[in-house]
Order: C-alpha cells, then sequence, then structure tokens
C-alpha cells in the first residue's frame, strides 16, 4: 500500500484508474473538497494515514468495476450546482447541459416561464432551470419515487422552489398551458452492446424498449396537450437518433423541429414548437 498522497495517486493510475477519477477519490477519502487539486499537489509527500489509504484503495477498486465517480463520492456538479447524487437516480452527464442551455436561451424573453421537467431523476435539469430563472415555475415529474426523495433533497439543500410530481411522463398530469417541456428520457435500446457497462445505473433511467425510442415516442404524444401555444418540447436523445426524433415530432404536429449540437458536435438534442401565435417569439 502506498507511503505518500503521490504515490497512492500514482498507483492508482498504474492500476488503471483516470487520473481525474483518482484524484476526486483521494480527495473524498481525506476528506477534502473534490476541486482542492492543489491540496494534493502542496501536500504530496505527506504519508497517507493507513486507514485513509484503505477507504482509498476500497474506492478504486469499485470505480475500477465500473461505478461511478458520482456515487462514491455523493454528489456531482451540473451547471454550477453541486448536487447529492446516489444509485437511486442516473449519473447526470454534462451533455445534459446542452439541453439546458438551449431551453434558456428560447425562454429568455418569456417572463415567469412555466416548464416541466420529465424524467427529473437527481432534479439535475429541473434545478439548473429554476437556478437559471428564478422567475419561473418548474415541475419536475418522475415515475420513481425513490429519484424523486432525491431531487426534492437536492432542491431542499439548494434552496429552490421546483414542485415535485410523481408520473408516467405526463400521465397523470392535468392538460395545462406550459412554455416548455424537457426531457433527458431513457434512449438506449434494449439490446445495446454499452448497457452492461452502466450495469450500476437505474436501468429505468437507461433502456427503452427495442430501438430506444419507445419513451420518446410516449412524451412527444402526451406533451402537445400542456404546452402553449408557442410552447417547446425538447428531448435529448442518443448521438444517432436525431433524424428519427425529428420525425417523431413533426409527425405528432410540431413546428420549427431541429436539433442542438454538444460540444463534441454531436446532434445531442432535438425539439420543436407547438404552432400558435407565440411560435415566432420564441425561435
Amino acid at each position: 500500500m502506498a507511503s505518500t498522497i503521490t504515490q497512492a495517486l500514482a498507483q492508482a493510475q498504474r492500476s488503471g484508474l483516470a487520473r481525474i477519477d483518482a484524484t476526486m477519490l483521494l480527495l473524498h477519502a481525506l476528506g477534502h473538497a473534490l476541486h482542492d487539486r492543489a491540496w494534493l499537489i502542496a501536500h504530496g509527500d505527506e504519508a497517507l494515514p493507513a486507514a485513509t489509504a484503505a477507504t482509498f484503495d476500497a474506492l478504486c477498486q469499485r470505480r475500477l468495476a465500473g461505478e461511478p465517480v458520482a456515487y462514491l463520492v455523493g454528489s456531482k456538479e451540473f451547471h454550477g450546482l453541486r448536487l447529492a447524487i446516489d444509485a437511486r437516480v442516473l449519473d447526470p452527464r454534462p451533455d445534459t447541459e446542452t439541453l439546458v442551455d438551449w431551453a434558456l436561451e428560447l425562454l429568455a424573453e418569456r417572463p415567469a416561464p412555466r416548464i416541466i421537467d420529465l424524467g427529473t431523476g437527481s432534479g439535475a435539469i429541473a434545478l439548473a432551470l429554476a437556478h437559471a430563472r428564478p422567475d419561473a415555475q418548474v415541475l419536475a415529474i418522475d415515475a420513481s419515487a425513490d429519484a424523486l426523495a432525491v431531487a426534492r433533497a437536492n432542491a431542499q439543500r439548494l434552496r429552490l422552489p421546483v414542485q415535485f410530481a410523481h408520473s408516467l411522463w405526463l400521465q397523470d398530469v392535468p392538460p395545462g398551458r406550459f412554455d416548455a417541456v424537457v426531457s433527458n428520457p431513457p434512449y438506449i435500446a434494449e439490446d445495446d452492446p454499452h448497457l452492461p457497462a452502466l450495469r450500476h445505473e437505474p436501468r429505468m433511467a437507461l433502456a427503452s424498449g427495442a430501438d430506444g425510442l419507445d419513451d420518446i415516442r410516449a412524451i412527444v404524444a402526451q406533451a402537445p396537450a400542456h404546452l402553449a401555444p408557442g410552447g417547446w418540447l425538447l428531448l435529448e436523445h442518443g448521438w444517432d437518433q436525431a433524424e428519427a426524433v425529428q420525425a417523431l415530432l413533426r409527425a405528432a404536429g410540431f413546428a420549427q423541429v431541429h436539433s442542438r449540437h454538444d460540444l463534441a458536435g454531436i446532434a445531442r438534442c432535438s425539439g420543436g414548437t407547438m404552432a400558435g401565435e407565440d411560435a415566432a417569439s420564441m425561435n
């Protein structure tokens, strides 16, 4: 077992762990903030207590077995917010910030917008929108009671006034006039070879039928009854699903259908607006 902080990091990397993962796990084991990498550098020659070394080694083994770092340290930063994360919810991905940014752009000129976040999980999207737009009315929905418990706790800790509801998509939500419905739904095909690597995360938040589009189909069908004229439906999806999702939106009567690319240049989200007098002003 390594005797110093620097040696512990080097040993973790030799075992196959990414440096960023090893750094975060060691900071967590030491009880330091996850972003305090300068402390590790400054104290690299210090001896690592045996108990801390054992904790760090156990965390490294779990990470090498595929468990997300967010579960191991209990938190994840998303859109500038530090969220509590555990195995009851999906580990929020940076790519999903593309969806949040797009919604904020579309709603920039809309006063006190009403927004639904479908499949909220940890509350990442809903809380990011509420934080960026304090005047917004945000309703976060999930079919998992466990996920809603995580999201509610995050909202309380961050003091963000998001409302929550238990529903399978919009099935149990009365029709309304919302300015945007946003969602990062399950979109992986049931037989996708990458699913086993995601075994630590809730399968219901990942897989969606033979082609990965079952839940997106349900959302596209249900959303029109909940959108105001000019309201937008914005959906995150897989890297190769933009064309299929756009086709579903057009078939359901959505206009101005197009996709938004993430930082890697991948068409990560697709959306459209309900025809109405306000549609042009929200483009």
